[in-house]
Formats: structure tokens, sequence, C-alpha cells
């Protein structure tokens, strides 16, 4: 006997998805393109914190230069060198301009920004030149030999995003919940600091803080991402995973600022890039490997409302399931019991 075969599809209906491809592809791509491109293209620093260091009569016409450039440099006063040094070291400012009998000296941090580093080089290295001084330049917390540039630490933001984004839909599709689901999500982020670790800082080295620290700042953003993608498909299904993995994919990455700074970036993309695990993970790596854990509370707190928000949500959507089992559940019928 032969089986039937399967209906094809309605003509009104295959027009539909022709169209829904069609046009969706490149609205998709048009906005990958906005997200990475955009910030790239506008990168120029604003409200850049840049400290200026020496006697009040001698930095007033350095700070009179910086402000020439129209919003570019928030100024920070300091008295002299050593408080300016200290500030770079906190991550108040990335750089300094000091103002010595000897000539203006800079002092930069290339860690914290290579970019922010090199460009401070130029804008001070030209006002010097156009008043006929040259400037000694001190890099006060240099970039790691192995990675002058930063490219690498930039290109672990990729990787850790999809690592996060990959268990939480893993948790999902193999129908993990509850205590189930947290357990795995905790495990494999837990994982994925010791490897990033092992790779970033002891085969490459290009970190160079405290080994555990770090494999911490890895796995909590590994599980800032994929808490938050499990998170929201237990909550509204499947297509959570997309929405979320959308966020961190064209929000998250390209605003993070990761291969300059949250200051280069056009406003409000720098702070809302802070926000997110992406950006909050790079700051926090920064700050744990090269500043000995300066500035990091707020980037930590961040990444930690992140895991604890999508954990909770993990929880919610498995406590919510379980009650709408429980209502719909058909109660059995009682049968009259037998007398005698």
């Amino acid at each position: 006997m032969s089986t039937p075969s399967a209906t094809p599809p309605r003509p009104a209906a295959s027009h539909r998805h022709l169209v829904a491809v069609v046009v969706l592809v490149p609205v998709l791509a048009a906005l990958a393109l906005w997200a990475f491109a955009w910030p790239a293209a506008r990168t120029a620093p604003r409200d850049l914190p840049l400290a200026v260091a020496g006697p009040t009569a001698a930095t007033a016409q350095v700070e009179r230069q910086l402000a020439g450039h129209q919003g570019a440099f928030e100024i920070h006063r300091y008295a002299d060198e050593a408080a300016a040094r200290e500030a770079v070291e906190d991550r108040t400012v990335y750089g300094a301009v000091v103002v010595t009998p000897q000539g203006p000296k800079l002092l930069t941090a290339s860690a914290a920004s290579p970019a922010v580093a090199q460009l401070l080089q130029q804008a001070v290295a030209q006002q010097a030149a156009a008043q006929g001084t040259e400037v000694s330049t001190v890099d006060v917390v240099p970039a790691p030999a192995s990675d002058p540039r930063g490219a690498a630490l930039t290109a672990s933001v990729l990787p850790l995003a999809l690592a996060g984004m990959a268990a939480g839909a893993a948790v999902t599709l193999l129908g993990l919940r509850g205590v189930r689901a947290v357990s795995a999500l905790v495990g494999a982020a837990a994982l994925v600091g010791v490897i990033a670790t092992a790779l970033a800082h002891s085969w490459l080295g290009v970190l160079g803080g405290d080994w555990w620290a770090e494999a911490g700042v890895f796995a909590l953003t590994t599980l800032a991402v994929s808490a938050a993608v499990a998170g929201l498909a237990a909550l509204v299904g499947p297509a959570g995973v997309g929405i979320m993995a959308a966020v961190v994919m064209l929000v998250g990455n390209p605003f993070s600022g990761a291969a300059s700074a949250p200051q280069m970036l056009p406003a409000p993309v720098g702070a809302v890039g802070q926000w997110l695990p992406p950006g909050a993970g790079t700051t926090l790596l920064r700050s744990v490997s090269f500043f000995d854990g300066a500035a990091a509370t707020g980037p930590a707190l961040t990444l930690a409302w992140w895991a604890a928000l999508g954990l909770g949500a993990v929880m919610l959507g498995h406590a919510l399931r379980k009650a709408r089992t429980t209502l719909t559940e058909p109660t059995a019928e009682r049968e009259p019991a037998t007398v005698g």
C-alpha cells in the first residue's frame, strides 16, 4: 500500500517565504554593517580622560591647547608628576601631560589602549612641535611585548561571546532545565575560563595578571552571555536564543570598545557597550591583567548582574513550566468503591 505524499506548500505561502528571505537577508546585512562599520568609521576621542600636571601658571597654556580639540579631552588637574602617574595606574585617566622645566613629558598606558596611547603621542607631539619643543614619553603601564597592539586581547571578545551563545543554545536545545541547566552553564563557563587563560596567559603570554583572577574574568564573561541566552529562552521559548544572540553579536561586540576605548566611540555607543557582557568583560580583563584590579568594580558588577539575572530566569522559566504542566494535567477520576 503506497503512503500518501506530503502536501506541497501552497503558492501563496511559497511567495511569502520568498519575499521574507529576499527582504530579511539584506536588512540583516545592513544592520550588521551599520553595527560594525559605523563605530569604526567614527572613532575619535570624546571626553577622553586626560591629566595635566604641574604648576597652574605653567599648565594653563597646555590646557588651552587641549581645549582647542573640541570636546576631545576631559581634563583632570594634578599638582605633580607623581599624582598624575598614580591616576594613570588607577585607570582614572588614559594619560597625562606633565609640564617640567626641561619641557613637556607625556605619560601613557598602552596596556589600557594602544590606540589611545598612540593618539595622545601624536596630539601632544604636534602641539610641542608648534612651539619648537620635544616631548619625552613614558609608558607607565606598557602592553606586553608579545602583544604590543592589544590585538590578541581584542580578538578574545568574539570567541568568548560565541562560547557563551553556544552554551546557552545547547542547554536550551538539549532540554536542560532548572538546577541541571544552571549546573551545565556554570560548569561550561568555568572550563572556558581555565582553557582561555591557559591559552592567553600561559601559552601566548599576552596577559600579565594573576592567573586565577584572569580565569575568573573569562568564566564570568562567558557565564554572563550563556545565562542571558538560556534565561531568555526559558522565558519566551527558543526564539530567545536568537534574540539574545543578536544583541550580543550586533550590539555587544561592535560597541565594546575593545579595539580602542569606550570614549573613542560615538555617543552613546561607548556607554551602551559597557552595559553589555563583551564590553564589561574586556574592561575587566584589562584591569585585572595589567592594573592590579584598578577600576574593576563597575564591570565586575555588570557581568555579575547579567549572570545572576540569566540564571534566575532559567530557574523561573523552569518553575513556570512546572506550574503550567501541573495545571494542565488531567485529574484521574475516582472509581466508586465496591461495597461488600
